[in-house]
């Protein structure tokens, strides 16, 4: 095979096709003299050389000295492919875009304000603006972008890509972002639940590091769990695996938008937890729209009734958290969102409640923590599934 035998088209389309090749090769049989890999790949030694001399200028691969058939030759190792990735988190209120390296890690982040369940449609064309223009001001080509994520707050049908019918963004219901995406980036998207990016991104680099079965509660409007066992993600045969927030606790309790009574996010979902705060507080009269946040930091300032709400919603949680704990037997549990700002407040309830609910064997292993990436876990568990789904 010769060097013009490559898929045609401009010069440097033939040049990144034939980088491909090389890279390929290094990564399916480990370190290679340019002379192998002018033999394997079938490229010329003059083009072999000159593409080494770019991916080792890109800090793609290293290049050391060293002899073949009792001749210098020059050994050439992969040290991470080629590429970049581009993860996008939609979230009730706005739009994150995060671009990465082959390896995940965050290199740009930008994100908007932006009313994100009113319109399905209208979201992703902000979606692709947003990563078009962060690219850009990362001066990263297009071109280069391998692989696209996008985290949804609301189970996707692992088979048809469809967002589920009970969600955070009750209008994007049949919804596919993952198509929308592609055709506007003109890239390859998949698209995959917030609360499972999320326990990726804990369990690789967070507050899950170390755990094999771990359970990732993503509190906001609503409560979703990520669930990660044995390593692997679990979906379920739907996509709907981890709605923890629509366990029933309380079956005379308020009705929650799934159509059932006193489901867990009518506990501790942030539009309930701030309907129970007193209008005469200083929290409600705060200038602006009032926050979990703002809640959490008034908590932490010690207001009794903001203790209290904090507290019943951690045994609310503790209560759910339990169920899961007996039917998965995980060795971390991870609490994030908005509401987790609030630590021990939080945390101390959900154990006790947890010791209450659960078999002892079950808790005899499981540490219940915090997570640490806080607002971006998604973004990270994007990227790294991305990265993941490139190489």
């Amino acid at each position: 095979m010769t060097d013009a035998a490559v898929t045609p088209g401009s010069q440097s389309g033939l040049r990144q096709a034939n980088e491909r090749r090389v890279v390929d090769v290094l990564r399916r049989d480990g370190t290679l003299t340019q002379a192998e890999l002018a033999r394997t790949t079938g490229l010329s030694a003059a083009s072999v050389s000159n593409i080494v001399r770019g991916l080792r200028a890109a800090g793609t691969v290293s290049v050391r000295d060293t002899s073949s058939n009792g001749r210098r030759a020059r050994a050439v190792t992969l040290l991470r492919p080629p590429g970049t990735v581009v993860a996008v988190d939609f979230t009730a209120d706005s739009v994150r875009v995060a671009v990465g390296d082959s390896e995940g890690n965050m290199l740009a982040r930008e994100e908007i304000d932006y009313d994100v369940g009113s319109d399905a449609e209208r979201a992703v064309r902000r979606a692709a603006w947003l990563a078009e223009t962060t690219l850009q001001r990362a001066r990263i080509d297009l071109g280069t972008v391998s692989s696209v994520v996008a985290a949804v707050p609301g189970p996707i049908d692992p088979g048809t890509g469809a967002v589920g019918h009970i969600s955070c963004v009750p209008r994007w219901a049949g919804f596919h972002p993952a198509k929308a995406l592609t055709e506007r980036l003109g890239l390859e998207v998949l698209a995959e639940n917030d609360a499972n990016l999320s326990v990726l991104a804990e369990q690789h680099r967070g507050a899950g590091t170390g755990a094999e079965h771990v359970i990732h509660l993503v509190i906001s409007d609503g409560v979703g769990a990520g669930i990660m066992m044995s390593g692997r993600l679990f979906r379920g045969a739907g996509g709907t695996a981890g709605e923890i927030g629509h366990i029933a606790l309380d079956p005379r309790g308020q009705v929650c938008r799934c159509g059932n009574r006193g489901c867990l996010e009518t506990f501790v979902g942030a539009n309930y937890l701030l309907d129970m705060l007193p209008q005469n507080t200083d929290v409600a009269r705060g200038p602006g729209p009032v926050r979990v946040g703002d809640l959490v930091e008034a908590a932490r300032e010690g207001d009794p009734g903001s203790r209290r709400i904090i507290a019943e919603a951690g045994t609310a949680l503790g209560q759910g958290a339990a169920i899961m704990a007996n039917l998965f037997n995980p060795d971390r549990v991870i609490v994030g969102g908005d509401l987790a700002e609030a630590g021990e407040l939080l945390l101390d309830p959900m154990r006790r409640a947890m010791e209450l609910g659960s078999l002892g064997s079950a808790l005899e292993r499981l540490s219940l923590v915090r997570g640490e990436l806080g607002r971006d876990a998604a973004l990270y568990g994007a990227l790294r599934m991305a990265s993941q789904h490139a190489n």
